[in-house]
């Protein structure tokens, strides 16, 4: 080995170290790793509507949230969707919202300059239907300006074309509270009492949902007929939808007081609960608020409240790292993370049953406790970490796997691929009514939830578990699904493995990438399908795993890293482009490596410079730097930043760099 070799190996060792001794550090005395999880200041404007509303206020320190907020606001005046966007109007509005009800005067230089944001973009008008409701709970906003979600959907039977589970589950937690929410049509009063006319540039359209000019006007001359309804008391079965809805919420309600892990959708029942009259002391809505506490984040000077928690997802990605780094499989801490992951499985039916009819519970939720949302991508990641490590009752993991492996199974979707909490959630028109402005209400399958479970199936087969030492992807060529260990086959089968394959290659770009669901953007999306290609058809499609090597390689930054805006999910031209950072760098490399395993054709140099890049960029504690936001929420309009990403990605990409060292002498 030349000194050059030498230097870098011995660089690279020590980074290995520092990583993963911070991560251990980390480690929770119950075995899970759990960081932080941002997304932009509505979250936490909302969470003090809510308990302005209820009278809670203060019982909590939320003096401290406008010191959260000020110094979230950015020098244009506005508060960001994702760090560096120049401002949104919607987060603008409700922080603005949030101040005044905690008593900043609306001749406070942040409120002047932030008005000042705001009518530059339209006023209230112009913000997101979410908003709007929240203003018009507290009289800053009309009502009649609001789509009407008539009851008695609650009642269309599951068999029928349009029901609540036809919505994404995320969408479906959030809309059933707001039936009853549309339906009451609440005004509270607050203290402070506030308005927001100041906002408005004028009134013009504040009572009308806005138009396209295209078919889906359709769905607003439909919405009028349903307000005259609503006017006249002509609304079918009102009462009996309105029962069914808070029956649904009340059933859906964790133990921990949770209602579908996600603060929109515990923000909303408890909002329902109000409008029906629920007493603060009732034991559910205590239970709820309770599991709002449990999101927030609180420091000696602010507080703010995070969108969801991820538990579950940042153990199984923390622990992978660290054996693909070279922690010994049965090391202390991972069987300890691993232990707790067990527990954690899920053995009860769920709301996925409902239009998946064969399969069984055993699956895996991002969140401590969300029994009724498990999901496909923290499932596959899951399995992967339980089967890379080595625990003191290994038929008990085996049991384990071979439950999850068969749920993921079941929920393989028509066109080939799988989506993250639904079967065959693909109605594409509901995105286009009034209340889904955000565009996220379906979970139809993608490609980077499928290229995890192809992945899942591909570690499972290769063994990663007999072999810690080596690095396994270029070992495994498994062109036919028969070739599968016993668990995999059971996913896997010849026909399962065709459609999935073809459901990758359709979603292709024509430039060679793949778009990215769940992280931002391309470069996770096609990071994780070349890192399943690579394992379960290396053979068979060289050509679209060179096509995304090569897209990869040539969207690499001067500096040696990759970086992506969140912006790419608006403007497809930015694909690829943005300040680099570790976790995108680390997602870059790992697809390079993969597809370089794949086809013997290793981008060399773009790969050594990347991991110059993580090297150069790491700090003396052992961590990495990132201020971006790199996860997705829903594209376009909600953005999140996983304060681990940034230091588990690049420990694995370091992690099979070396070992690719070692493989090559």
């Amino acid at each position: 080995m030349q000194t050059q070799d030498r230097t870098t190996r011995t660089l690279l060792d020590e980074a290995i170290v520092r990583s993963q001794t911070y991560l251990l550090s980390l480690q929770h005395s119950a075995g899970y790793w759990w960081a932080h999880l941002e997304s932009n200041v509505t979250i936490t404007a909302e969470v003090v509507l809510l308990h302005k509303i209820w009278g809670t206020d203060f019982d909590r320190p939320l003096h401290k949230v406008e010191a959260y907020l000020r110094r979230e606001q950015r020098d244009h005046g506005g508060w960001e969707l994702f760090y560096g966007d120049g401002g949104e109007l919607s987060t603008t509005v409700e922080a603005y919202m949030a101040l005044r009800l905690l008593g900043v005067p609306a001749s406070d230089p942040a409120l002047l300059r932030a008005k000042a944001f705001i009518l530059a973009r339209g006023g209230i008008v112009k913000t997101r239907i979410f908003t709007k409701l929240h203003l018009a709970l507290i009289g800053c906003y009309s009502w009649r300006g609001l789509p009407s979600i008539p009851p008695w959907v609650m009642l269309l039977p599951n068999e029928f074309p349009v029901n609540i589970y036809e919505m994404s589950s995320w969408a479906r937690g959030s809309t059933v509270p707001l039936l009853i929410v549309f339906d009451r049509k609440p005004i509270y009063c607050v203290d402070p009492a506030i308005n927001l006319d100041d906002l408005y540039v004028d009134r013009d359209g504040a009572e009308e949902l806005p138009r396209n000019n295209d078919w889906t006007d359709l769905f607003i001359a439909l919405d009028s007929v349903f307000k005259q309804a609503e006017e006249w008391n002509l609304v079918p079965f009102r009462d009996e939808g309105i029962r069914a809805a808070e029956k649904w919420v009340l059933e859906r309600q964790e133990a921990t007081g949770d209602w579908g892990g996600i603060i929109p959708a515990m923000l909303n029942s408890l909002l329902a609960l109000r409008a029906l009259g629920y007493s603060v002391d009732d034991p559910i809505v205590v239970r709820g608020l309770q599991a709002v506490d449990n999101f927030a984040v609180e420091t000696e000077d602010i507080y703010w409240v995070q969108p969801c928690v991820s538990p579950v997802w940042d153990t199984a990605l923390v622990v992978r790292s660290l054996v693909e780094s070279g922690l010994a499989p049965d090391h202390p801490a991972l069987v300890n993370g691993c232990e707790w992951l067990l527990q954690k499985q899920i053995l009860d039916y769920g709301d996925w049953a409902v239009k998946n009819r064969t399969g069984k519970p055993g699956a895996w939720a991002f969140e401590f406790d969300n029994r009724f949302y498990p999901d496909v991508d923290d499932t596959a990641v899951v399995v992967m970490a339980l089967d890379a490590v080595k625990l003191p009752n290994e038929g008990l993991k085996q049991q384990a796997i071979a439950r999850a492996v068969a749920w993921i199974a079941s929920m393989q979707c028509s066109p080939g691929g799988w989506a993250a909490f639904d079967l065959n959630n693909d109605q594409d028109w509901l995105n286009a009514i009034p209340y889904g402005d955000l565009k996220a209400m379906i979970d139809p399958n993608t490609a980077d939830v499928t290229a995890r479970v192809l992945e899942m199936a591909g570690r499972i087969a290769n063994g990663e578990q007999s072999n810690h030492s080596k690095f396994k992807i270029q070992n495994s060529k498994f062109p036919h699904a028969n070739s599968f260990g016993d668990a995999s086959r059971t996913l896997l089968t010849s026909h399962a493995l065709d459609r999935a394959l073809a459901y990758l290659i359709h979603e292709q770009e024509p430039d060679g990438s793949w778009f990215g669901r769940w992280g931002v953007n391309y470069i996770y999306g096609t990071s994780g399908v070349l890192s399943a290609l690579a394992l379960v058809a290396p053979q068979t499609h060289q050509s679209a795993i060179e096509r995304g090597a090569v897209w990869l390689v040539n969207c690499q930054n001067a500096d040696g890293g990759w970086g992506e805006t969140c912006r790419s999910y608006n403007d497809p031209s930015l694909k690829g482009k943005g300040i680099s950072t570790p976790s995108q760098t680390a997602w870059a490399l790992i697809g390079l490596m993969a597809a370089g395993d794949a086809t013997g054709n290793l981008a060399t140099s773009a790969v050594d410079r990347g991991i110059d890049y993580l090297l150069s960029t790491q700090q003396p504690d052992g961590t990495w730097n990132e201020s971006e936001f790199t996860g997705t929420g829903f594209p376009c309009h909600f953005y999140l930043n996983y304060h681990l990403y940034r230091q588990h990605f690049p420990l694995t990409a370091l992690g099979r760099y070396r070992e690719l060292l070692a493989v090559s002498h």
